[in-house]
């Protein structure tokens, strides 16, 4: 039996209903670099369009794509599908699947801010502390201009959570 070790996270794949808004978006504001261009995928027998149909089943016929990059190079998949739509409620958390993505910036309220100035939106009033008067470490919910729920952490994931507990 094989070792089980933690595994590195490589991409996550975004939806959204403009795609050359969004990898502006991204790029400009979040700095994430572009390493394909938008492009269309078509329903056909090529390689990417039978993969496709075995991921969304036959009739999905079009949609396009774009591929950037985090500054650690992690991978985001942009998808414009046909027929895009934007759900009622984009934070309903207690459903399963991702509700969220964060990123990490040393100034979060600089960021917050940005991402405000380029159409997203607060999810929270202001940066909270998670651990007041024993750790420096802040956080905010934010929203893309897509509806998108994005966090941004002050520090790295680990420096958040080690020896700590919520109270």
């Amino acid at each position: 039996m094989s070792q089980t070790y933690p595994r590195t996270f490589s991409h996550i794949g975004i939806s959204v209903p403009d795609l050359e808004a969004a990898v502006k978006f991204y790029s400009e504001v979040l700095g994430w670099y572009i390493i394909m261009k938008p492009s269309d995928v078509v329903e056909d027998d090529s390689a990417i369009g039978e993969m496709c149909t075995d991921v969304f089943g036959a009739g999905w016929e079009r949609f396009r794509i774009a591929h950037m990059s985090t500054g650690d190079r992690i991978g985001v998949e942009l998808f414009e599908f046909k027929n895009q739509e934007n759900p009622e409620d984009n934070f309903e958390y207690w459903k399963t699947g991702i509700f969220h993505f964060c990123v990490q910036d040393p100034n979060v309220e600089e960021l917050a801010q940005k991402i405000e100035a380029a159409g997203g939106k607060r999810r929270m009033k202001a940066p909270r502390y998670y651990y007041p008067g024993e750790k420096p470490y802040h956080m905010i919910y934010m929203e893309d201009p897509f509806g998108n729920i994005l966090e941004i952490y002050s520090h790295s994931y680990e420096l958040h959570y080690a020896s700590g507990a919520y109270k």
